[in-house]
């Protein structure tokens, strides 16, 4: 073979592949029941806010496919030294965000200042930190309170935003009530951007060509639809306008799974649904005949609570046998989960009408119990089938079912006396749905904690879980503050939501227990 053959051959073959490539490239259609209610990634913690943009921004370390943490715009990271606690981050460079501009050290230094203003709602996260403090552009210290060895885990969902473009856009400081540039507008370092934003209607993604890290994704043009009412969204899907779905109703995956060319992935999400009170109202809100007093204030009432709620049904009738009931406010099986606490209240009713007579209530009471209906799987079923229970040992919801976008202004504005919420941690460790569950409410702590539940020895104990790295001492605290929590009722733990996804045969995904969808993991034959 003669050099000019070689070089039309090696040609040819590169034009092939080439050609081979393009023709792998696709659209991917995707729908979920939620749609992200900003852009913004310090103004909403909620996850479909967050596990979306976390296609479109990046933080500081990232979670890989098996949950655990890995480097994404900082390349390494380690305790500080020399007297001082606290963490210093090693910063990738090179990095560009979408509009060209250098990411850099004062990048972190803003995002944090942002996400940790009485704005942002994420501000919880940085609890632990006392200052931040720039070293040089690709080198940056969070210096905490005090050890901290958790703290690389607890910031995974921490996105950063380039201070340049947010200052020249008049989006210093996070909007939840009302919009910024932010809000319908990215400039992340991710891979993907956004190339078109209607709320509610659709979102549209485009691949980041500038992305420092490798593709492993096909996918040309990501286009984003919520579609709130079940069965039209599965009639999209097996109609073939979209290619993924999730979730589907549960009754729903056998019907799928045995229609030609789809198929189903299940499992379990790391999130817990639990039902709240009103610890810290004075009097119920939505009751007829109870006035100037909140009966849930009464540990007796609470515990009547979780005695008449026969949650093994609920997971048979509503949830198929695809939840799991739990007894705490984080699934068995993750860090720092109580072993000695795995007790739930025994169902029973007589000893749910006794707790309520002890309490002073024999014939119980009416009260408004706050529910999404487009938020979790079957949460308005769940709640009715709830109401139906409390009903029969004298609790009489009034059941007010709303879509999540109006939610939490709801919770947040004190406009109910029991609620419905769903918690996954961040970190997948317990210390987190304490520190945003169980905290007492005070600036960066118990953001999340919207019945205002309150326990002295749970906030002493918080920051000492925190810092301790002694596992064995640490274990001993977590299982102090998890039998405070169920010997007190703060809440009442339903079961752990299952993940269903459902999506046509030629596409491939990666579903992690955290429910999160990250379009660099997607392939389309």
């Amino acid at each position: 073979m003669t050099k000019h053959s070689l070089k039309r051959l090696t040609l040819s073959a590169a034009l092939l592949l080439s050609t081979a490539l393009a023709a792998e490239a696709a659209t991917f259609r995707w729908a979920a029941t939620t749609d992200p209610q900003t852009m913004d990634p310090h103004a909403v913690n909620a996850a479909p806010v967050t596990s979306f943009l976390n296609n479109i921004y990046e933080g500081l370390v990232r979670r890989g496919r098996d949950m655990a943490i890995e480097p994404s715009l900082a390349t390494a990271w380690e305790p500080l030294t020399g007297g001082e606690t606290g963490w210093r981050f090693t910063l990738r460079k090179g990095v560009k965000y979408q509009d060209g501009a250098d990411f850099t050290a004062d990048d972190v230094l803003f995002s944090y200042e942002r996400a940790s203003s009485e704005a942002s709602d994420v501000r919880s996260w940085f609890a632990p930190v006392a200052s931040v403090r720039v070293v040089d552009d690709y080198t940056i210290d969070f210096i905490t309170k005090a050890p901290n060895p958790l703290f690389p885990d607890s910031i995974a969902n921490f996105l950063i935003l380039d201070r340049g473009w947010a200052e020249a856009n008049g989006a210093q400081v996070p909007s939840r009530d009302v919009e910024n540039f932010a809000t319908r507008n990215t400039n992340g370092t991710g891979p993907f951007k956004l190339a078109k934003r209607d709320p509610g209607i659709e979102t549209r993604l485009v691949p980041n060509d500038g992305w420092w890290d490798t593709r492993e994704d096909n996918v040309t043009e990501a286009i984003f639809t919520p579609i709130g009412n079940a069965a039209t969204g599965l009639a999209a899907l097996l109609s073939g306008e979209i290619d993924f779905i999730s979730p589907i109703p549960l009754q729903d995956a056998e019907q799928v799974e045995g229609r030609a060319g789809f198929k189903v992935l299940q499992g379990l999400e790391a999130r817990v649904i639990v039902l709240g009170f009103g610890h810290n109202k004075a009097a119920l809100s939505y009751s007829d005949e109870t006035t100037g007093k909140n009966p849930f204030q009464d540990v007796r009432v609470r515990e009547a609570v979780g005695h008449a709620i026969d949650v093994d049904t609920i997971n048979r009738v509503v949830m198929r046998g695809k939840a799991a009931p739990i007894d705490q406010l984080q699934p068995a099986g993750l860090s720092g989960y109580s072993n000695v606490n795995t007790a739930r209240p025994e169902f029973n009713i007589d000893t749910a009408k006794a707790a309520l007579a002890d309490a002073g209530y024999p014939n119980g009471f009416s009260f408004g119990l706050m529910c999404t209906n487009d938020r979790y799987i079957n949460d308005e079923a769940v709640c009715r089938a709830a109401a139906s229970m409390l009903a029969k040992v004298g609790l009489n919801a009034k059941l007010t079912a709303m879509p999540v976008r109006g939610y939490w202004d709801e919770l947040r504005g004190g406009n109910y006396d029991m609620y419905l919420l769903g918690w996954s941690p961040g970190t997948f460790d317990a210390e987190h749905p304490i520190r945003f569950l169980a905290a007492t409410p005070n600036g960066n702590l118990g953001t999340w904690n919207f019945g205002g539940y309150s326990n002295a020895r749970v906030d002493e104990l918080l920051p000492l879980i925190q810092s301790e790295v002694d596992l064995v001492k640490r274990q001993a605290m977590l299982d102090e503050v998890a039998a405070i929590l169920k010997d007190e009722v703060a809440y009442v733990p339903l079961y752990t939501e299952p993940l269903i996804w459902a999506m046509k045969e030629n596409v491939t995904v990666t579903q992690r227990p955290d429910n999160f969808f990250m379009l660099r993991w997607v392939t389309v034959q």
